[in-house]
């Protein structure tokens, strides 16, 4: 047995169920789209910052976690991984973030989060084509369902209510749950074993620049954009950054993509209800009844999803 492979070991018995990560880690990033709308800031500004004011945090965090993976006995090296795939997430999630602030405003925070987690159906099906994990028949049905609900969420029934561009949002949003679909799925294959902290800090240092980069063409980047704004991204950048990311890092590396699809719904849940207590966001009747038709499809989706390949195709 390697030395990694100690380490591994050593680190093993006290892993914490990654499911309590999972659902522990989505209730954060619950709470996200309703501190970006309180922050009133533009999309490019409300990530930069979210990923900036994020980084003091993780690094210490991902060398304190590269110091712990470090095998006792000093043989062997730190595990790896492959860092230039949580970069190419990280890219990802920078475009993710700011297409997805930007549906926040067109569309509201509860709707724009039911929609950009579509990501449940993509990455199962990004994991097929990557990973080669096999998507049964009854996982493809629930597409065209899906799709009807995102329909009604966007605003097609009735307009989008008070939406202030429901149509635009829900453009958005379906372009945001790409990017993090992709996120997700190279920061899982790109992750040594063990590691949480470390893919997290370096995907949001590459998401700082490329959400940098789209910001300064879509709206421009404020770097100054006061006080009460800088407190409000400061909290999203603690509770929606650090803490949420690095909890789902540490879950969704050791679960399959269904199970971990299936509990990142609480996200959409969460956000939907909070929009409405602290935002008094009201989605309409057939918004919510395309949220509800979302929700639903989704996780049946995800509950239909077949058992991941050998383990042998799954890291070649």
């Amino acid at each position: 047995m390697s030395a990694s492979t100690d380490a591994s070991a050593t680190t093993g018995r006290r892993q914490v169920d990654p499911r309590l990560l999972a659902v522990a880690g989505s209730l954060c990033i619950a709470l996200s789209p309703i501190l970006i709308a309180l922050s009133g800031t533009s999309p490019g500004t409300a990530t930069f910052f979210r990923c900036l004011l994020g980084l003091p945090v993780l690094v210490p965090m991902a060398l304190l976690e590269r110091r712990r993976l470090r095998p006792v006995d000093g043989l062997g090296g730190v595990p790896r991984g492959r860092p230039w795939l949580i970069v190419v997430g990280g890219l990802l999630l920078g475009f993710d973030m700011t297409l997805w602030t930007g549906a926040i405003h067109a569309v509201g925070a509860g709707v724009s989060t039911v929609l950009v987690n579509v990501q449940v159906v993509i990455l199962p099906l990004l994991a097929f084509l990557v990973l080669r994990e096999r998507v049964r028949p009854s996982f493809l049905l629930a597409v065209p369902v899906m799709l009807g609900g995102v329909a009604l969420a966007g605003g097609l029934a009735d307009g989008g209510g008070g939406a202030a561009h429901p149509v635009l949002g829900t453009v958005l949003a379906l372009l945001a749950a790409c990017a993090y679909a992709g996120y997700l799925l190279f920061l899982r294959i790109g992750s040594a074993p063990g590691q949480k902290s470390g893919p997290v800090a370096l995907a949001t240092a590459a998401a700082a620049v490329s959400s940098f980069v789209l910001g300064s063409f879509w709206e421009g980047v404020d770097l100054t954009p006061g006080w009460e704004a800088l407190g409000w991204l400061a909290l999203l950048a603690l509770i929606g950054q650090c803490m949420g990311w690095v909890l789902i890092a540490g879950g969704m590396a050791r679960l399959p993509s269904s199970t971990g699809a299936s509990i990142l719904l609480l996200q959409p849940v969460g956000a939907v209800l909070l929009g409405m207590l602290v935002l008094g966001q009201f989605p309409t009747t057939w918004q919510l009844a395309g949220c509800v038709v979302v929700i639903g499809a989704v996780a049946f989706a995800a509950r239909t999803r077949a058992e991941p390949a050998p383990e042998e195709a799954v890291t070649s």
